[in-house]
């Protein structure tokens, strides 16, 4: 399977609307909209990123549907002119012009439903983990390619994830099927970038969690349970976004769990294309909270899914029985 073209095509999105995304940030999260709680900073970040992503994947890939988590009917209407005037502002800047109606259009490519006939689709988070992004902490644009049911291609922006064995901070991961999972610098124009691998923790007593910031999702009350039962004793690293499956990719922990916070609740699938095959391709294992495969053929979640269990493969079976322990 030859995906250089789509590896490339993704690679140089995801770094534009990365510029994109730490423009904005910069420029309009403040103290104030902070203590205010305020989000338009992100919701302009947002809309930005999937316009230009999905911009993109248009002009290469014409005949690909998209499916991301934005749309832009909200910004279509009368009260948010001056929002969309913003992301139209920061669109233009990165794509060297565009005009109002454009915009709005390359946001609304990511409308795709796909269903078990879908061949072949994109899915984006335009941004992933919204707090980490407006707290500075950790966020990501996360770009898959998936085929016949299988992600085939991901490639994961961070903006603000410290360099492995470097200065400073901004990583690129990319991950394709049968070729491995790789990171290089975000903020650079590299496209090679170096083979990664998970930890070779073989006792998951040794082993460390990664797990969401925000409690509302995933249960870390369920989490600490399995912990001790699992006889892991280090405290959790707690990162917001699909960093955290670039961080069991690259070994900086060994187990990510997202515990279900409900019966009913489904992962998006956006949410963890690009960063299941990250670990996937560096050796590690992700399966949903009772061990199945996670099946992206049942449209924009996963339907026949119940939370998320990413490993380094080595003691994957041993955390899905102490999950299963906890949750039954």
């Amino acid at each position: 399977m030859d995906l250089t073209q789509e590896r490339q095509t993704a690679i140089a999105a995801v770094r534009l609307a990365s510029t994109v995304t730490q423009a904005v940030q910069k420029s309009l999260v403040t103290a104030d909209t902070l203590q205010k709680k305020d989000r338009s900073p992100v919701t302009v970040a947002d809309f930005a990123s999937q316009a230009v992503v999905c911009r993109a994947l248009a002009d290469a890939f014409p005949g690909d549907p998209i499916v991301g988590e934005e749309d832009a009917k909200a910004l279509r209407e009368s009260g948010n002119v001056a929002r969309l005037d913003s992301v139209v502002t920061r669109v233009s800047a990165a794509v060297g012009g565009a005009d109002t109606d454009q915009v709005l259009d390359w946001i609304d490519l990511g409308g795709a439903t796909p269903d078990a006939s879908t061949k072949r689709y994109w899915t984006l988070d335009p941004i992933d983990g919204t707090k980490g992004f407006l707290r500075a902490g950790q966020y990501a644009i996360a770009l898959a390619l998936i085929e016949d049911g299988q992600v085939v291609l991901g490639v994961l922006g961070c903006p603000n994830l410290p360099i492995q064995g470097g200065d400073g901070q901004g990583v690129l991961m990319t991950a394709t099927v049968g070729q491995g999972a790789h990171a290089m610098p975000l903020n650079t124009a590299a496209t090679q970038g170096t083979a990664v691998s998970v930890s070779d923790v073989t006792d998951p007593a040794e082993g460390r969690f990664c797990e969401s910031v925000e409690s509302g999702h995933s249960d870390q009350d369920d989490s600490a349970r399995i912990a001790g039962l699992l006889g892991i004793t280090a405290k959790p690293v707690r990162m917001d976004s699909q960093a955290k499956y670039a961080a069991v990719a690259r070994g900086d922990a060994s187990i990510y769990l997202r515990l279900p916070t409900s019966a009913e609740y489904r992962e998006k699938i956006w949410d963890h294309a690009g960063g299941m095959i990250a670990v996937t391709e560096a050796g590690g294992t992700v399966t949903d909270a009772f061990g199945k495969p996670l099946d992206f053929t049942h449209g924009r979640k996963l339907e026949h899914n119940r939370g998320i269990i990413a490993t380094n493969g080595k003691i994957h079976d041993r955390v899905v029985q102490a999950v299963g322990q906890v949750i039954g």
